[in-house]
C-alpha cells in the first residue's frame, strides 16, 4: 500500500478543535510551547465560544489559526509515527506544508512554531490585495482572462474546477466578473496571499528562513511551489520562500499521486478540505481522515 499523508490549510480551523487532541502526549506542554511564544491562550483559543471574545483571540485571526492548525495537526502525525505508520509522500496545502516538513524531520516543533510566528504575522500585516475563490469555469478562458489581466494571478490551483485568484482588487474583479463560472466568492482576508504582492513579506520571511538548517526529510514531500517530489532540505527551503509569491499547485499534487501509485491518501487535521477535493478530482485512490484522537484508537 503506497500511502500519502496531507495537511490542510487555513479555513480549516474550528472551534473546539484542540478537544480531539488534548488527550494526546505531549499535547498541554505543545500549546503552552505555543502560547508562550505568541504571548495568548491558544488552547483558551481554541476551546472557547466565539461570543464576545476581542479580534486578537478569534481563532480565525490568521496569527492565531497558523499555529492553532500546526500544533493540532503535529499532534496527530506524532501519534501516527509512535504508532509505527508511515507514509511514502507529504504534502501540505500552504502552510500545511511546514507541517510536512515538520513530519519528515526537516526541523523541530519549537522551529516550526517560529517560522508560523513570523509567517502569520507578515500575512496579517499585508493590505490592498484581494482574494476570490471561483468555482466550475472554463479553464482555457480562465487562463486567457489571467494572463491578459495585469495584477492578478492563481493563487490556488486546487482542481480543474476551483481555483483562487489573487491580486489587486481591480485585477481580481475584472477576471471574476468577465469569467463565465459556476460561483463567484469573494475571500475575507487582508492581502493578495500566494501572489507577487506578497513580495516584501517573502523577502522577510526568507530572512528567517535562512536562520533555519533544514535536514534533509525522511520521506519526499511535494512543495506547493514545485511538486516534483524531493526530500534535499537545502531544496526544500528554496521552494518554501518561493511559496508566499507563488501559487499553491493542489490540482498537479493530487496528479503526481495517481502517477506515483498512491493507494491512499490520508488527511491530517480539522476538516475535509483536501479530502473532498481529491474525492472530486482523482479516481482509485482511499481517502481517510484523521482529525482527532479518537481516529487514531485512543
Amino acid at each position: 500500500m503506497t500511502i500519502a499523508w496531507v495537511f490542510p490549510g487555513q479555513g480549516s480551523q474550528k472551534l473546539g478543535m484542540a478537544e480531539g487532541v488534548i488527550n494526546l502526549p505531549g499535547a498541554k506542554e505543545r500549546f503552552e510551547l505555543a502560547s508562550d511564544l505568541l504571548g495568548r491562550d491558544l488552547l483558551k483559543i481554541c476551546l472557547e465560544e466565539k461570543e464576545g471574545i476581542s479580534p486578537l483571540n478569534d481563532l480565525n485571526d490568521t496569527r492565531n489559526t497558523q499555529p492553532a492548525l500546526f500544533v493540532v495537526e503535529s499532534l496527530l502525525v506524532d501519534e501516527l509515527k509512535r504508532q509505527g505508520r508511515e507514509a511514502s509522500f507529504l504534502a501540505g496545502h500552504s502552510l500545511g506544508e511546514i507541517v510536512a516538513l515538520y513530519a519528515a524531520n526537516v526541523f523541530d516543533v519549537e522551529i516550526a512554531l517560529n517560522l508560523l510566528k513570523t509567517r502569520s504575522e507578515l500575512m496579517a500585516a499585508s493590505e490592498d490585495g484581494a482574494m476570490t475563490a471561483v468555482l466550475g469555469f472554463d479553464r482555457n478562458q480562465l487562463d486567457d482572462l489571467v494572463l491578459s489581466t495585469e495584477g492578478v494571478v492563481i493563487a490556488n490551483d486546487n482542481s480543474s474546477s476551483q481555483v483562487v485568484l489573487s491580486g489587486t482588487p481591480e485585477g481580481v474583479k475584472i477576471v471574476s466578473s468577465q469569467l463565465k463560472c459556476k460561483r463567484v466568492i469573494p475571500l475575507q482576508v487582508s492581502g493578495a496571499f500566494h501572489s507577487p504582492l506578497m513580495q516584501k513579506a517573502s523577502q522577510f520571511f526568507d530572512q528567517e528562513l535562512d536562520k533555519v538548517n533544514f535536514r534533509d526529510a525522511n520521506f519526499p514531500i511535494l512543495s506547493n511551489s514545485d511538486p516534483m517530489p524531493s526530500r534535499r532540505g537545502s531544496l526544500l527551503k528554496q521552494k518554501l520562500k518561493k511559496q508566499m509569491i507563488t501559487g499553491v499547485r493542489w490540482r498537479e499534487t493530487m496528479e503526481i499521486f495517481v502517477n506515483e501509485g498512491i493507494s491512499t491518501m490520508v488527511e491530517i487535521g480539522p476538516g475535509n478540505v483536501l479530502s473532498g477535493l481529491a474525492k472530486r478530482s482523482i479516481k482509485g485512490v482511499g481517502i481517510n481522515q484523521i482529525g482527532s484522537s479518537s481516529d487514531l484508537g485512543i
